[in-house]
């Protein structure tokens, strides 16, 4: 008899089961597909919110460019409201020009980066465009860090929502269907928009945005065997005459024009077809992200009737884990370095400054990466990490070494002391050696001028640098920089017509104990020559010849740099300390002995919010032996970024007005940045300049001199635009300064 109940409870078990198999097998499969669409494919934000709030379980996406980055997120995990918050914290702006942080740059790819307008690729003596503005570094970084949490998995198919993508092959034009590799590089491909990102090659295929062949992937999805598709379409509609009235807007109108005749037949196709709002924004709106993910909310509420009708036939939802954002820190074991040629592994290491066996944070990581984007020494770069045992992480790395070694750069000045100028820059990487570069700068104009540098690359390790300069301006200098009290009462003047020219060369030595902080020591070669046509000693002489004097001396610099930018900082701190010691001179004044100058630079930047700012700057110098010649002393006033030897910028004086052995200077500038790139500056200066100025306590009284400055800037492609009127109180005397572009 108890056989007979075991056998009755069985077989009722397996009805039941039976029949719970039947009701899921019944169940429909859905499937999603989120177009392209750059900004505008924030809606697809909000239709996931409205998905989510009803429960409605997705068995399978398919995404193109926009649709992919949300469709890959939202597939290994993330809910629509997470979604919602991580892309309300993206700086797109830094997404879309590839900014490179300038931390991850250093001293010398700094300079290199602040000095020039356009660089071009130059090959065989032609000049070549770039492929893309961007190279997506950091589009990349960020996708790595959001999908951490399943880089286990190659295998897309096998994410907590299945899901693939779209790419488009360049050399082809036919379509790719990405759903295994390394999921952040496809879907960045997925979402290469053709001259704003770089291609991305995935196993030998160069791949750009889906988009350019099918931004709607419907087909392919159903050929999953899904049986209802939920579809959100943001693709833009056709333009009027009056919206075309640019080149890059026609060729998005001739784009447009298959895909809104593919959406006849694919909108069709959609058993739940949404298409939001999207007609008052484009591919950039990203400041108006919010009223796009509310307008995809709305288009979805607008189906909320046909989509519960949905959720109803759907007896089994598996419960949805909120996915955990990715951890600060990264235990690292080994690092893979892959795609090596002319560059050594130690090279790659030194750049990513990670250590095998090392805790790092993911900022590290991302600094590390753009460390390495930032030498242009690459087409491309992209990491993996795969997880390992006890929460650890193996990173692989994979370069395409650049075939690009020569380039052209231009840029365009003017400023009130060098005038016009126009710069033609050649650089040559792998010049003599493979981590070697050279330099050089021509530059024409009112005052003819160049730089040459030579530099041998070696990270942490000494590198080695050669800088050859010529410099040359004329202009009206306070007296005691050049005469003696004895020759000023004499001649009666006070400010000297001067022309000077500076040819400096130097050897040095550099080590990185970060990016961030540098020491050079060096030997230093300098021919000073002055001349001046308001001093004759008889009617026969054109000019007077004050110096013309070769220099040799031996110079040390510690440099700490965390400014967020050169021309305009808000945040960071900076500091200089440089010596030289002059141990020999072909005297031409006979009036040498060895003397030694000593100079250093503190400023501190910070934020007050998000838009005004302060920098405070204090500056001093002194020189040891000040009974040697005058030539090297410090003189101050007027406005600069690249003035020469002791030559120090002050507001409210014109240029070389004040002139001593010593002097000790501060600031503080407030920077109003009332909209992206344009700023409001207010500035004030002081400072107590005189011979012998610290054997006392006179450098600590109340200031002598002081100046205010407030004017207008503008970051334009060329560099800043700035115009500033500065006063002196002591003087009652006020100047314009103007400049136009990069300071070089």
């Amino acid at each position: 008899m108890k056989q007979i109940y075991i056998i009755i409870i069985t077989l009722l078990a397996l009805s039941t089961n039976l029949n719970a198999q039947e009701t899921q097998a019944a169940e429909p499969k859905v499937g999603l597909v989120l177009s392209g669409g750059g900004a505008k494919g924030f809606a697809h934000i909000g239709v996931l919110k409205v998905v989510d709030s009803l429960g409605i379980r997705v068995d399978y996406i398919a995404g193109t460019s926009m649709g992919a980055i949300i469709g890959s997120l939202y597939a290994s995990g993330y809910s629509g409201k997470q979604l919602d918050s991580i892309f309300k914290g993206v700086n797109f702006d830094d997404i879309l020009n590839d900014n490179i942080p300038r931390s991850a740059k250093s001293t010398y790819e700094r300079e290199i980066s602040e000095r020039y307008a356009i660089t071009l690729p130059f090959d065989h003596l032609k000049v070549k465009l770039p492929t893309a503005l961007s190279k997506g570094q950091n589009t990349f970084n960020l996708l790595t860090k959001l999908l951490l949490h399943v880089s286990s998995e190659d295998d897309f198919s096998k994410l907590p929502i299945p899901f693939f993508c779209i790419a488009t092959d360049v050399e082809t034009g036919q379509q790719v269907i990405l759903d295994k590799g390394n999921l952040p590089q496809a879907v960045k491909a997925s979402g290469a928009f053709p001259s704003l990102f770089q291609p991305v090659d995935i196993d030998g295929k160069l791949l750009i945005d889906g988009g350019v062949v099918n931004n709607y992937p419907i087909k392919e999805l159903k050929a999953k065997g899904m049986d209802i598709i939920i579809g959100v379409d943001v693709q833009d509609g056709l333009a009027n005459r009056t919206d075309l009235s640019s080149a890059p807007q026609i060729l998005f109108q001739i784009n447009n024009f298959r895909t809104i005749n593919d959406m006849k037949i694919k909108s069709k196709m959609t058993d739940i077809y949404i298409k939001p709002d999207i007609s008052k924004f484009n591919v950039v709106s990203f400041d108006d992200g919010n009223q796009i993910i509310h307008n995809g909310e709305v288009a979805a509420k607008k189906e909320i009737d046909i989509l519960k009708q949905l959720k109803a036939k759907q007896h089994y939802t598996p419960s949805k884990k909120q996915t955990d954002l990715s951890p600060d820190s990264l235990q690292i074991n080994y690092i893979e370095t892959n795609g090596i040629d002319k560059y050594t592994r130690s090279y790659i290491l030194g750049k990513l400054k990670i250590r095998p066996y090392s805790k790092i944070s993911y900022n590290d990581l991302s600094e590390g990466a753009n460390n390495i984007v930032a030498t242009n020494n690459f087409d491309s770069f992209f990491y993996e990490l795969k997880p390992e045992q006890d929460n650890t992480y193996k990173i692989i790395t994979n370069v395409s070494e650049t075939k690009k070694t020569t380039f052209l750069k231009l840029g365009l000045h003017y400023d009130d002391l060098y005038k016009s100028a126009i710069l033609a820059n050649i650089t040559k990487k792998q010049f003599l050696l493979k981590n070697d570069v050279v330099s050089m700068d021509f530059i024409i104009g009112d005052h003819v001028r160049y730089n040459l540098d030579y530099f041998i690359d070696k990270g942490i390790y000494w590198s080695v640098g050669l800088k050859s300069r010529y410099n040359e301006f004329s202009q009206g200098i306070v007296a005691n920089a050049f005469l003696t009290p004895t020759q000023i009462n004499t001649t009666g003047v006070n400010k000297i017509n001067a022309e000077l020219s500076d040819f400096n060369n130097q050897v040095y030595l550099q080590t990185l104990f970060r990016n961030d902080l540098v020491l050079s020591l060096g030997v230093e070669h300098k021919k000073l020559r002055v001349k001046t046509e308001t001093i004759l000693s008889s009617e026969d002489e054109k000019e007077t010849l004050f110096e013309n004097s070769n220099y040799v001396s031996l110079f040390g610099e510690l440099k700490y740099d965390t400014y967020d930018s050169k021309y305009f900082p808000t945040e960071g701190v900076l500091f200089s300390a440089q010596g030289n010691h002059y141990v020999y001179s072909s005297d031409f004044s006979s009036t040498f002995s060895p003397f030694t100058i000593l100079k250093a630079e503190l400023g501190y930047a910070f934020k007050v919010s998000d838009k005004l700012s302060f920098n405070l700057v204090t500056d001093g110098g002194f020189k040891i032996n000040p009974k040697a010649n005058r030539f090297l002393d410090f003189v101050l006033g007027g406005y600069g970024n690249n003035f020469i030897n002791n030559f120090k910028p002050f507001y409210g004086y014109d240029f070389l007005s004040i002139a001593a052995d010593s002097y000790i200077k501060g600031g503080v500038s407030l920077d109003y940045q009332f909209l992206p790139k344009n700023h409001i500056m207010v500035a004030a200066n002081y400072a107590n300049v005189e011979d012998r100025l610290f054997d006392g306590t006179d450098w600590f009284s109340w200031p002598e001199y002081s100046g205010y400055a407030v004017g207008y800037s503008f970051e334009s492609f060329l560099g800043p635009i700035e115009a500033k009127y500065t006063i002196s109180p002591e003087t009652k005397q006020s100047y314009w300064f103007f400049n136009l572009g990069y300071w070089f």
